[in-house]
């Protein structure tokens, strides 16, 4: 096996309906690190966020992710730890041993501020990468919102309306 380039990656989110930008998210990860710290939102933070979304609990949404880490084999590429977080930056503001944050495009900003705090507290910032949004069938993201919505499924293909 190739040697990879980092010790120790982290990537974060809800991971409800998992689908194929999780997923691309996640393989970047697996593929770039020799150690996947996966940040995984709580059910009290979900419940903060104030949304209507009918958001899988917490122990579905792990267990989406172990399911699909084993049948994709990702375990064999990288160790990795699901960790639970109770806020938007998670250990990334503080874990010493990070070296690298995989976001999307639509979460590069809280990278950044993920940086600057880390800074102000005198540790190294982290790499980032971007890996870039997934698009649907119809040339717009694909999200979790989309999909309890019904517009997609987690491939993005298009489903049909009743």
């Amino acid at each position: 096996m190739k040697e990879k380039p980092f010790s120790v990656v982290a990537v974060g989110g809800t991971f409800d309906k998992l689908h194929k930008g999780h997923k691309e998210l996640l393989r970047t990860a697996f593929k770039i690190g020799r150690k996947v710290v996966i940040g995984l939102t709580s059910d009290e933070m979900v419940a903060r966020s104030k949304s209507d979304a009918k958001i899988d609990p917490l122990s579905k949404r792990r267990e989406g992710l172990e399911s699909w880490i084993k049948g994709e084999r990702m375990d064999e590429l990288a160790e990795y730890d699901i960790v639970v977080i109770n806020d938007v930056y998670g250990a990334a503001i503080h874990d010493k041993e990070l070296e690298v944050l995989v976001v999307s495009e639509e979460t590069y900003e809280r990278a950044t501020t993920i940086n600057r705090i880390r800074v102000s507290k005198g540790l190294k910032p982290l790499i980032i990468v971007v890996v870039p949004l997934v698009l649907a069938y119809d040339g717009k993201p694909i999200s979790s919102t989309r999909i309890r919505q019904g517009e997609i499924d987690v491939e993005g293909r298009p489903l049909a309306r009743a």
